[in-house]
């Protein structure tokens, strides 16, 4: 079997499997969700921290307690990597620098997992499994409860009340999260992954000498990662580690994994909204676009230009043979579209152009599908964003969902989308004009832009994977982009509900002749076209810089 039909035959399976899994767990999701009954061990949850779960909240009580939740998460991230030397289980690893310990905190509680360490040789078990890990449940369903509580905008009426946060982030972590998490976890040790707390210890021979390898719980933590869309890996190699990845199975399921939830949230969307039919058209849309940017990959990265690739079968270099080219090519660009840090391969490794479509499927704002939660709200912004073109376009007041989409509305829409270019290109162009920050590139001319380029497009969008080539433990990189992920992740949210408030105070508009049926294929390809045009304008100069310099001199 060559190679690319190899390729083809794994994306159709894992088209297939998440065609099998949407019905089910979006359904089953919008069940937690609408949910009025709270299960034994979420009400000891909810006495622990002194929370009534049945409080309706409106957007702004909302937004105080994810900022305040997300601001413990990241203190006490940060102080247990400061005392990580005293801590048992530390593996004799030192505490971590101040800067980098600011860095990573910031990293996990965004959802982004950019990692400037090598896991084993700077993480203990304690800060690995009790700080890690446990931020790879709560901050994928920190972004699942914001999604729910727009959708609860639009879906409700004469009313500012958007649900209860602290509800929504416990149901999310323990009804959905933890128990495909367990079952995910078995899958992974069945395959090969690691999953103990053994200390550092030497294997083999090799070149004359010995390599030293951790153990620790690997399998538990690879599977959150990856269906949490977060993506800090437990070894450097991150998922091209055999011990987190080890078979080409477990590498398609892990794909799996990082694409189900956001896929079956537009199910859950149609639910809770009461419109199947609307679920679908996004569906579509992150559809297209996911297969269309797959599809582009993997004909860059299997172009033979020359004898090395024909022999193998493609640019494997910074692969892994036990992948090849196709899921490499399928891994990098699920990780890119949405906001997982995960990697399976070398990123700066790619061909110029292939650099360039993982660039760009980041700066569409990760929505196809996106992150948990995350990928679904991006959407929906655009989705208003879509209707308000129609709306200019003919002249009418443009609708959405039975809610008008007025000036207010659109002025929340447009600074969610101008946030994250504008902490992208503000800080590129700063460490690019800057002495200091450009020694820590590898490479020169348009590869190493794209290497600054990539991290703080990484950082801003919450994503995490790196192209690699770029040394970021430094004191700059370490603090401008915890910066940039702080930023990216929680400026977002406030528009984000506060145009979740003011859809659910509106009265519903019935629909009419004149109303643009948004769950029609036109306006599914409006909204492809919305999304590519306004990310084109704003990031092609820079692209035009970097990859798309690099990939038409080659």
């Amino acid at each position: 079997m060559s190679p690319v039909t190899a390729g083809v035959l794994q994306l159709l399976a894992l088209i297939a499997a998440l065609a099998l899994a949407y019905r089910p767990l979006g359904d089953y999701m919008a069940r937690v969700y609408s949910s009025e009954k709270h299960h034994k061990p979420e009400k000891w949850i909810y006495k622990a921290i002194g929370a009534n779960p049945s409080a309706e909240m409106r957007w702004p009580a909302y937004l105080r307690a994810v900022l305040a939740f997300s601001a413990v998460s990241v203190l006490f991230l940060y102080l247990m990597q400061r005392v990580q030397g005293i801590l048992p289980g530390s593996l004799g690893f030192s505490s971590i620098d101040p800067d980098q310990a600011f860095n990573t905190a910031a990293s996990f509680v965004a959802n982004t997992n950019w990692q400037s360490y090598s896991g084993e040789q700077a993480m203990g078990h304690v800060v690995q499994t009790g700080g890690l890990a446990v931020q790879n449940f709560v901050s994928a369903a920190v972004g699942m409860a914001v999604a729910v509580a727009l959708v609860r905008g639009f879906a409700r009426s004469r009313t500012g009340e958007l649900g209860n946060f602290w509800a929504d982030l416990v149901r999310g972590t323990v009804r959905i999260l933890l128990p495909i998490s367990v079952v995910g976890a078995l899958v992974l040790v069945a395959c090969g992954a690691i999953q103990n707390f053994a200390g550092i210890h030497e294997v083999g021979q090799f070149l004359g000498g010995t390599q030293q390898w951790n153990g620790g719980a690997v399998a538990s933590q690879e599977v959150i990662k990856e269906l949490g869309t977060n993506g800090g890996g437990y070894f450097n190699a991150n998922s091209a580690h055999p011990f987190e990845n080890p078979t080409p199975f477990s590498n398609l399921f892990e794909v799996f994994l990082i694409l189900v939830i956001p896929f079956a949230m537009t199910r859950t969307f149609g639910r809770l909204a009461g419109n199947l039919r609307q679920g679908y058209a996004i569906l579509a849309t992150m559809g297209v676009i996911w297969v269309g940017f797959t599809a582009l990959m993997m004909w860059t990265e299997f172009a033979h230009h020359g004898p090395a690739f024909e022999v193998t079968g493609g640019a494997m270099e910074g692969k892994e043979t036990r992948f090849g080219v196709g899921a490499s090519a399928i891994f990098s660009v699920a990780t890119t579209l949405t906001s997982t840090g995960a990697v399976n391969s070398f990123h700066s490794s790619y061909t110029g152009l292939g650099g360039g479509i993982q660039l760009l499927g980041m700066q569409l704002g990760e929505i196809a599908p996106g992150g948990v939660g995350s990928g679904l709200y991006g959407m929906l912004i655009m989705a208003i964003i879509a209707v308000f073109i129609a709306g200019l376009m003919v002249g009418r007041t443009p609708e959405y969902l039975g809610k008008k989409i007025g000036t207010r509305e659109i002025k929340f829409a447009a600074c969610y989308i101008l946030i994250t270019p504008a902490l992208v290109l503000c800080f590129t162009a700063a460490a690019m004009a800057l002495p200091t920050p450009g020694d820590s590139m590898t490479n020169s001319g348009a590869h190493g832009f794209s290497e600054i380029l990539y991290a703080y497009t990484s950082g801003a969008n919450n994503n995490g994977s790196a192209f690699a080539g770029l040394n970021a433990d430094t004191q700059w990189f370490n603090s401008t982009i915890g910066i940039a992920m702080l930023l990216g992740r929680f400026l977002p949210m406030v528009f984000v509900l506060a145009l979740a408030g003011s859809l659910a105070e509106q009265k519903p508009v019935p629909e009419t002749a004149g109303t643009l049926r948004t769950d029609k294929p036109l306006y599914a390809g409006l909204l492809v076209g919305t999304i590519l045009i306004i990310t084109g304008l704003t990031y092609f100069p820079a692209l035009a810089l970097g990859p798309l310099a690099e990939g038409l001199a080659s």
